[in-house]
């Protein structure tokens, strides 16, 4: 088959519920090269601070709903997204997520080269 369908919900999640949820597509959709996430985040949720550097990963998030601020301790800024808003993140920059909004947020975030 030339493709592959995934719904959001297919695999678990693996924040808690009560930061809003996680879910890795990679395995639904069955990619090779390339990582592909939903990320829901509650009011005053955060992502995992991480980097890639390990993977050489680079990664894009999209905001779908809401407004998220991407810490970037590294360079000592944050950037603050809303929906319909991107960035672009090198593997080696250490970046976290936190909604400081009062609404739900959603993000696609996909990364490549795994």
């Amino acid at each position: 088959m030339g493709y592959d369908t995934a719904a959001k919900t297919d695999p678990e999640s693996v924040v808690p519920e009560e930061w809003g949820g996680m879910w890795f597509l990679k395995e639904e959709l069955e990619t090779t090269d390339l990582g592909v996430s939903v990320l829901e985040l509650e009011p005053e949720g955060k992502g995992k601070e991480h980097d890639e550097t390990h993977t050489g990963q680079e990664e894009v998030y999209f905001v779908v709903a809401g407004t998220v601020d991407i810490e970037l301790p590294d360079s000592d800024e944050t950037v603050t997204l809303e929906a319909d808003d991107a960035i672009r993140l090198d593997s080696e920059e250490t970046r976290q997520i936190r909604n400081r909004g009062d609404e739900r947020a959603k993000l696609v975030l996909v990364g490549a080269p795994l």
